[in-house]
This record gives structure tokens, C-alpha cells and sequence, in this order.
């Protein structure tokens, strides 16, 4: 349980907030203390971290809303409770992308030094980056290149690593090759509008809405809006296919592959990426398609598209910033599907 009490422990950073006639060291947080839509997430006031061992202190600058988040507030799907907690969530702040500065260092931390600009995608040490500062295990980060500003660091390890890894590392992306993204409106699908055509893609979008108009402004070869047409049936057929949505059957897509072709997909409706587990194994036996689900390595290849953006190569789109108390109606507008590349939260004026 998350409770806003003085820790005896806590000194007294630079920036911190003093609670008038206390004296206590404060942060503001975003808090989910049960399941409900975003409007039940709180704003509070918490007693500031101190690292443990091996863990560094962040002040966060910026963050992004992603599908853990949405799933994590809500407790839906229901099996994802397993991970989150059964009747409430166990972790109360949500977050999984941060960029920010190190303030301190705890017990054998050595990666980093207080003043060292860092960004990366925390889930494989927790959640928690919905606040002004955060304790994480040094792992979780990588330095920030200057380059970036947070903004642009917040969006990008998530959504570009599913990218890198469902197109290079698991489709195995060969040059000229016919691609389509589901879900191409969101970060991952930019990212990997961009990846794709560094292989001389031609790359092929569905989503809809607002979403088009920004996939026809940065090039993507075909549109396709998914409440007009439905890309599984209309004949055309793909060397790969990238999904961030899996919200058709397995046996739908194998439809729309090429001999030899393969479906990656990163995420989506449950039941259906259940359904693809179980049945992947078979298509593989009795046909010359394959399909995959990707089980994401975080941080294993950020050096690589820290080099691209270095390169002017990709360039996360931004829907935002907002501030961290818009979090609530924010996170609202992401689960109903109406954002445009990656939402970010800035944290730098709070």
C-alpha cells in the first residue's frame, strides 16, 4: 500500500518539495490504488524514494502512456491480473518509459553518477514512471544521448524496440520486401514505417481516423482504413506482416501472406494472441507461412536506434507533451485509440 508518510531516511535533493510546518520530502504521483477507468487514478503527494542497492534515483523529465498502462488501470484483460495484482494493483504508480537526470546512487550502483542524463524502458524491474522521481535498478537505464531532447527519449524505447525486434530480430526484414503494419498510427507502427523502408520496404498502413493523415504525410506507400476495408480480405498479399493490434483470427491473416511469408505480431487482443500461440506451431507444420509473437528484450537494441535517430533515420512523432495531472483523461484518450504516435508526459515545469 502507497501511503504519503515521512521516511526519517529521506535528505533533501535539490528541487524536492517541502510540506509547509513538516518538513517532509514530497513528489507528485500518479496513484491507482484500485481498477476502474483512468478517472479513478489520483493525483498525490508521496514520500520521496531513496535507492537501495544497486539502484539509482531519477528526477523524471518526461514519460509515455503505453498498453501496460492502459491494461494495468483498468485490470482488463482479467488474466493480466496475475501480473498485476488480483483485487488491486499491487505496483500503484504505472509507467514504463522514462528519460530523466540521476540524482543518487545507491549501494553498488556503478553505471551512473549523480548528473548523468538517462532514458529507457524500466518494465523488467517495475513500473512506476507516472511520478517526479523514481528508484530503479541501474540495468533498467541507458545515457541519454544529447542529441535527444527527454521528450523525444520518453517515446522511443518501447514502441521502437518492438519495432527493431518484430521486423529485424524475428521477421527477419529482407530488402525490398512487401510489408504491412496494423496498427500503424501508434508509435510502434511509425517506428516501424521507418525501420521497414530502410530496407527498401514498400510498406503498407492500416489504421484510421486522424491516424491516416499523419501516416500519408510521412510516406507510407498505401493506406488502409480499417473501418472501410478489411486488409484480410481484399487480396493482396505481404512478404510480412507486423501487428500491433492481433485483432483478427490466426487463420485470417495466413490469407494475406505470400508463400514463405511471416506474421510478427507485438501485441493485441488477448484472446486472439492466445488462440496464435496455440495454433502457430501447426501452421508451421502444414504450411510454408510462419507466425510469431514477440517476447520483447528491453533496452537490448536502444544503442542501435539511438545510433538511427543520431543518423536522422527515424524520428519519433509526439502527440503531446502534457502534464502529469492530464495523466487521467490522457491515458482516457490512448485507450480509445485517438492518439498519433507516442504519447508523451512531460514532467520539466512540475
Amino acid at each position: 500500500m502507497i501511503i504519503d508518510v515521512y521516511h526519517p531516511d529521506y535528505g533533501k535533493p535539490s528541487g524536492s518539495k517541502m510540506r509547509p510546518g513538516y518538513g517532509e520530502i514530497f513528489m507528485k504521483a500518479i496513484v491507482c490504488t484500485k481498477y476502474g477507468s483512468p478517472a479513478t487514478l489520483q493525483i498525490k503527494e508521496l514520500a520521496k524514494p531513496v535507492p537501495q542497492k544497486n539502484e539509482v534515483l531519477v528526477k523524471i523529465h518526461a514519460t509515455a502512456i503505453n498498453d501496460y498502462d492502459w491494461s494495468m488501470v483498468r485490470g482488463k484483460p482479467y488474466l493480466y491480473r496475475l501480473m498485476f495484482g488480483l483485487f488491486s494493483p499491487k505496483k500503484q504508480i504505472p509507467g514504463m518509459e522514462l528519460a530523466g537526470k540521476v540524482e543518487a546512487v545507491g549501494a553498488g550502483a556503478t553505471s551512473f553518477k549523480p548528473g548523468d542524463l538517462v532514458y529507457g524502458d524500466i518494465s523488467d524491474y517495475g513500473f512506476g514512471s507516472f511520478a517526479e522521481y523514481i528508484c530503479i535498478h541501474e540495468k533498467a537505464l541507458a545515457p541519454k544521448p544529447d542529441k535527444m531532447t527527454f521528450e523525444e527519449a520518453a517515446s522511443i524505447p518501447h514502441a521502437s524496440l518492438l519495432a527493431v525486434q518484430g521486423l529485424i530480430d524475428v521477421g527477419e526484414i529482407l530488402q525490398g520486401q512487401k510489408v504491412l503494419i496494423n496498427g500503424a498510427g501508434g508509435g510502434m507502427g511509425i517506428f516501424g514505417f521507418q525501420i521497414a523502408r530502410l530496407y527498401g520496404a514498400e510498406v503498407t498502413g492500416v489504421d484510421t481516423g486522424d491516424k491516416l493523415n499523419r501516416m500519408k504525410s510521412i510516406g507510407f506507400d498505401h493506406i488502409v482504413d480499417y473501418k472501410k476495408e478489411d486488409f484480410t480480405k481484399n487480396g493482396q498479399r505481404y512478404d510480412l506482416i507486423l501487428d500491433a493490434k492481433t485483432n483478427r483470427q490466426t487463420f485470417a491473416y495466413l490469407r494475406s501472406l505470400k508463400p514463405q511469408g511471416k506474421y510478427v505480431t507485438v501485441g493485441g487482443y488477448l484472446t486472439n494472441l492466445l488462440q496464435l500461440f496455440f495454433l502457430k506451431r501447426w501452421v508451421s507444420l502444414f504450411s510454408n507461412k510462419s507466425m510469431h509473437i514477440v517476447a520483447l528484450k528491453p533496452n537490448k537494441d536502444l544503442t542501435y536506434v539511438s545510433k538511427l535517430f543520431e543518423g536522422g533515420k527515424v524520428k519519433p512523432v509526439i502527440d503531446g507533451p502534457y502534464a502529469l495531472d492530464e495523466v487521467p483523461q490522457i491515458l482516457q484518450y490512448f485507450g480509445d485509440g485517438k492518439h498519433t504516435g507516442k504519447v508523451v508526459i512531460s514532467l520539466l515545469h512540475s
